[in-house]
């Protein structure tokens, strides 16, 4: 378990047991993830995405109250895993971190509430599992363009133009999704944290 420097975000990498047969891995364990956060991650939806090379999808984000926690794993290919803080008022707001997830090591990456997700393809046929806290809600659910130059997001890793959704190009900038008020504000994020502690 690796703590992300933006609060709510923390990398897993779980033991994996290879043998003459192939190899197994659990890449999400309830226990040790409780450990690690604090609170059992709610399950409401699973969800499958397969790209092709050099497709980005996000920077997407729900909500607050409730929002959609992610846990994301990659069991097939290799993807660049973004975590963004849009939270109103969080003391690392605006910046991200990357974290290469691949169906070598099986790590995956939890995002909390109120954080924005985004990924890139570095493979064709790269597969992204999505386990998710909350179910797909349409109106609760908005995005910030991947390419804002003021985010800087690290596509540079891409070998192509990054290929992206009519949804995902035409999302506002950061700055933009600030003045329209579609933010989460980091004082709910973390009031729904201390309530999924507390109702452990």
């Amino acid at each position: 378990m690796r703590r992300l420097g933006i609060s709510g975000a923390v990398e897993f990498t779980p033991p994996a047991f290879p043998d003459r047969r192939g190899l197994f891995v659990a890449p999400f364990q309830q226990e040790a993830f409780a450990e690690a956060v604090g609170h059992r991650l709610p399950l409401a939806q699973l969800n499958n995405s397969v790209s092709h090379r050099n497709v980005v999808r996000g920077v997407h984000f729900a909500d607050v109250p409730p929002g959609q926690a992610k846990y994301v794993y990659c069991p097939q290919g290799s993807l660049l895993d973004v975590v963004v803080d849009v939270r109103i008022g969080s003391p690392t707001f605006g910046r991200w971190e990357a974290v290469r997830l691949d169906s070598r090591n099986y790590n995956g990456l939890y995002l909390a509430e109120g954080l924005g997700h985004a990924f890139a393809a570095l493979a064709d046929d790269t597969v992204m599992i999505y386990l998710c806290s909350t179910p797909y809600n349409p109106p609760a659910e908005h995005a910030v363009n991947p390419l804002d130059p003021e985010l800087g997001l690290p596509w540079n890793e891409l070998d192509a133009e990054p290929i992206l959704s009519e949804k995902d190009r035409s999302a506002p900038s950061l700055a933009e999704a600030n003045e329209a008020g579609i933010l989460p504000r980091h004082a709910d994020c973390l009031e729904r944290y201390e309530r999924l502690r507390s109702a452990e």
